[in-house]
């Protein structure tokens, strides 16, 4: 019992000297953001000019070298040099100040979610790969079904894999609904060739209706290009087409949802199309052959387990009525033994009895002998 006392009360001295040591360390980083914030607001020991905003009339922001060198690989890079400004005209006050709170002590406000993008081409112009971290996932946390297609376009000149994928998730789960919207209209080439990757990678097949925005997509594009004659057009759109299609493998696609497309003027006899069903849904039918082929092979495999297997079940039951048939000659044998030990048994009785008889007769005379002889 005392030890049981003992032990709670070390574990609660314990608990109690965790709390104490997270609560210091809580302070420690309290006062290290704090002496930060008043380094970077104050003027103590700045060695270096940071100007942003308007060329002709710039804001001088005063900075330590060795904090933004030791934070920062653009200003690691940029600072090497014997200068004592820089000139950045191409962030305004409240961007360089945002980051530079970063900098120094790690903090950055994301009130304004319109500025996100904003937030991240900076981090990648300064090379604050945890802050590009953070503000991606930010980002991609923020994106929705009313504005994916903002936050795709805004991508373009920072190529974000993870906001372009959830941007893809979105336009992928609702497609059948955008289908016909301006802004599906509007992505590049480029975008709908990772599309296609996006999809072919998550294994899925590519319906009818993505089909024919591809179809839409290439006539907008090739009528933009403003040509005269029909035969360019169609090899415009040729061309177009097996870019894309050249993309697609024998599962992107069902047969049935393919000859849907015949009905495209893109597609003619001797077309890349028609190269592909040939050389595709033949593969596709050679496969489907095999396993049927498979299949089969598996089933007369099985039948002759089968078959085995009720050969061995005839066997046993043949064994068994044998084994049956001797048990009942041997039962009825034994019946009979029986009963022939106990008809000798009987007789064997009787016999003794009647010699029983006949001695006591005998002794009887021989009793009535002796007393006439007296």
């Amino acid at each position: 019992m005392d030890n049981n006392n003992n032990n709670q009360i070390q574990n609660a001295i314990e608990n109690e000297n965790e709390i104490e040591m997270k609560n210091l360390e809580k302070k420690v980083t309290k006062n290290l953001i704090k002496d930060y914030s008043n380094l970077l607001n104050g003027n103590s020991f700045k060695d270096f000019s940071i100007f942003v905003e308007n060329k002709s009339n710039p804001f001088e922001i005063k900075v330590h070298k060795s904090i933004l060198s030791s934070r920062s690989p653009f200003f690691n890079e940029s600072l090497r040099q014997e200068s004592l400004s820089i000139s950045l005209n191409q962030f305004n006050k409240k961007e360089m100040e945002s980051i530079l709170s970063y900098i120094y002590y790690g903090n950055i406000s994301f009130e304004n979610q319109e500025n996100l993008i904003q937030l991240l081409e900076i981090s990648i112009y300064f090379k604050l790969n945890l802050l590009k971290e953070i503000i991606q996932k930010k980002i991609s946390n923020s994106i929705n079904y009313s504005n994916f297609f903002q936050f795709l376009f805004q991508n373009r000149n920072l190529n974000s894999n993870e906001i372009e994928i959830k941007c893809f998730e979105l336009i992928n789960q609702n497609f059948s609904q955008i289908q016909n919207n301006e802004n599906l209209f509007n992505l590049t080439k480029e975008e709908i060739i990772k599309f296609i990757q996006f999809k072919q990678e998550k294994k899925e097949i590519f319906q009818f209706d993505f089909f024919q925005f591809l179809n839409n997509w290439i006539e907008k594009r090739v009528n933009s290009l403003k040509l005269r004659k029909y035969e360019h057009k169609m090899n415009a759109k040729k061309r177009l087409f097996h870019s894309f299609f050249s993309l697609f493998d024998k599962d992107s696609i069902s047969k049935q949802d393919f000859d849907k497309l015949k009905q495209f003027d893109i597609f003619l006899p001797n077309s890349f199309l028609i190269h592909f069903e040939r050389t595709i849904f033949e593969i596709q039918d050679q496969e489907n052959q095999t396993k049927i082929k498979e299949k089969d092979k598996k089933i007369k495999e099985n039948e002759k387990k089968i078959q085995r297997r009720d050969k061995r079940i005839k066997s046993f039951e043949s064994e068994n009525q044998n084994l049956k048939s001797e048990n009942q000659k041997k039962e009825k044998e034994s019946k009979e033994i029986q009963e022939k030990l106990k008809k000798e048994n009987q007789n064997l009785k009787q016999e003794n009895q009647k010699k029983e008889k006949e001695s006591k007769e005998i002794q009887e005379k021989l009793k009535r002998k002796s007393k006439k002889e007296r």
